[in-house]
């Protein structure tokens, strides 16, 4: 075991992200980005924003690190010395006075802006309106996933609070090479090798054509529902799925929604396939687990067949999801992964595309759930909501994304620019809303 502040060895989810990372950039404006979005209902200090926050950021070198292998090919991120790096903070003001939505493409615009260079991961950008403003933290995921991303806003409030830092950025990392096991790690890859080929043989995923070109961006549409919706969504998910069974009730909701689009576009396959985002920290070190991937998944797969029955869906959903718990594939598929990271990004992209002959999954869904940000502030301004918008990895290029804050339950729709039209995207959406038993608002 390494214990360094210079070097930390990447687990084998890290470079599954390096490796989408890479594919995104060959393929989109930008990296594997996303960002976590602040909404105000009043006007935040933009001097004090930008102070407090640049002083912050500058005391974890780790926030400026990149990419690099040792004499043993093992991938490790390597961590400069001191902070220091100029923290990218960009301030726009927004006419919203006619339109609530007036925020969006200003949104969009900083969730598809790359990074400056390889050693830049982390970026604000405040946007001012009437009387109202949203500050929206665009992070590379290489380094933050969504859950790391809100706990590094809670430690940034809550250093604020006490008045000091609160914690050192200086942190010796715990990290392995993972370069010993090897039997146990090619025992857990032949068990995920025999799901993913169930998987590629038994039916052909449905899953929406990529359009031509690079560099393309990806757009936004934010389902953010009230309390009230909100209460009435989870009431109705409690009842047809079960407690605490909202993120089963909220896929088939979308598969659903789905199921329509494809109808439209006349689109041939069996069954879709959806890789669902699952959060394995182990809860050892909070400070270290702030940074870096401790993500796995389980892949769902659904009959065409077996879409329009909304019961019958939800308990597919269920059991699938605890077949794969039980068997331990989550824990198995972050083990396996371990042996991709002798492999180049440009490879590695490569062979992931094999299985599945392209078709990677028909969407991916991510229910971060109630939100690791424990504060009902920021910057002594009352937060309204907080909600995220990541670009997807291409493929599929389309993903859904939820989470819960202040009693309120936010979905965003990613999709990526020419993949969906706007009718289609009013359809689903329309289609979401009434499956949840909510208007939209007018």
């Amino acid at each position: 075991m390494l214990v360094s502040k210079r070097k930390r060895y990447l687990s084998g989810s890290d470079w599954v992200i390096n490796t989408f990372d890479h594919m995104m950039k060959a393929r989109t404006c930008a990296g594997n980005i996303s960002q976590v979005v602040l909404q105000f209902d009043s006007v935040l200090d933009e001097d004090k924003v930008r102070t407090h926050v640049s002083r912050f950021v500058n005391q974890f070198p780790v926030l400026q690190g990149s990419v690099g292998r040792d004499l043993k090919l093992a991938p490790y991120w390597r961590i400069p010395p001191q902070g220091g790096h100029e923290v990218t903070f960009v301030v726009q003001h927004v006419d919203d006075r006619l339109s609530g939505s007036a925020f969006l493409p200003f949104l969009e615009q900083s969730a598809n802006t790359a990074f400056r260079d390889d050693n830049d991961h982390l970026a604000f950008h405040l946007f001012i309106g009437h009387e109202r403003s949203m500050l929206a933290v665009t992070f590379d995921h290489r380094i933050l996933d969504a859950r790391g991303a809100e706990l590094f806003l809670d430690l940034f409030q809550l250093s604020l609070k006490k008045g000091t830092p609160g914690v050192s950025g200086d942190i010796a990392f715990n990290s392995s090479s993972a370069l010993t096991r090897w039997s146990k790690r090619f025992l857990a890859g032949r068990n995920v090798n025999r799901r993913i080929m169930t998987l590629s043989k038994t039916a052909t995923p449905e899953a929406l054509r990529l359009p031509s070109g690079r560099d393309r961006c990806y757009h936004y549409q934010l389902l953010l529902f009230n309390e009230k919706e909100t209460a009435d969504i989870y009431e109705r998910a409690y009842r047809e799925a079960g407690y605490l069974m909202e993120s089963p009730y909220l896929l088939s909701v979308i598969i659903q929604g789905m199921r329509e689009l494809f109808k439209g576009r006349q689109v041939t396959g069996d069954s879709y396939l959806v890789p669902v985002t699952m959060d394995l920290r182990p809860g050892l070190d909070p400070l270290q687990e702030v940074f870096f991937n401790y993500v796995s998944y389980l892949f769902y797969q659904v009959p065409i067949v077996k879409i329009d029955d909304r019961k019958g869906l939800i308990a597919l959903l269920k059991q699938q999801m605890y077949d794969q718990v039980k068997s331990g594939f989550p824990k198995d598929l972050v083990e396996a992964s371990l042996l991709t990271r002798i492999a180049p990004l440009p490879v590695l992209g490569k062979l992931l595309h094999l299985p599945m002959k392209g078709k990677m999954a028909t969407f991916v869904f991510s229910h971060l759930g109630k939100s690791s940000y424990q504060h009902p502030e920021f910057m002594e301004k009352r937060i309204a909501n907080m909600f995220h918008m990541p670009r997807v990895p291409v493929p599929p290029g389309l993903g859904f994304f939820s989470n819960y804050y202040n009693k309120r339950l936010n979905l965003v729709i990613s999709h990526l620019d020419g993949l969906l039209s706007d009718e289609e995207v009013r359809l689903l959406e329309e289609g979401i809303r009434d499956r949840f038993g909510v208007s939209k608002a007018s």
